[in-house]
């Protein structure tokens, strides 16, 4: 899903709040999915961002991060500056996500 290696000396930790995703799809093996489209949520977390949504997208999960049985919260790392290629992607995001990216190029 990364289109280059541009941004990618650049993620930054943030805190995941796990309830924004569904464990059969998002970590189905107790991992969430690099390359997931992510939000700020409450309490200066991150969460999933989806199609429809009003807010915009921070940038993407940038490494596979593990889900420990009963997490409410997890680290990751987000990358937040690059280019994206959209077919790549573990979930869609469509042009109107795409347009909220602020430093996302998609491809």
């Amino acid at each position: 899903w990364l289109a280059s290696a541009h941004g990618t000396d650049t993620a930054r930790s943030i805190n995941i709040d796990v309830a924004t995703f569904t464990a059969g799809t998002h970590y189905p093996d107790g991992y969430l999915k690099s390359g997931l489209p992510l939000k700020k949520v409450a309490a200066g977390r991150y969460g999933l961002w989806s199609n429809g949504d009003t807010d915009p997208i921070e940038g993407h999960l940038f490494t596979a991060t593990k889900v420990p049985a009963g997490a409410t919260v997890v680290v990751g790392a987000l990358h937040w500056h690059g280019a994206v290629l959209v077919a790549k992607l573990p979930t869609a995001v469509n042009a109107a996500g795409q347009a909220t990216a602020k430093s996302i190029r998609y491809f």
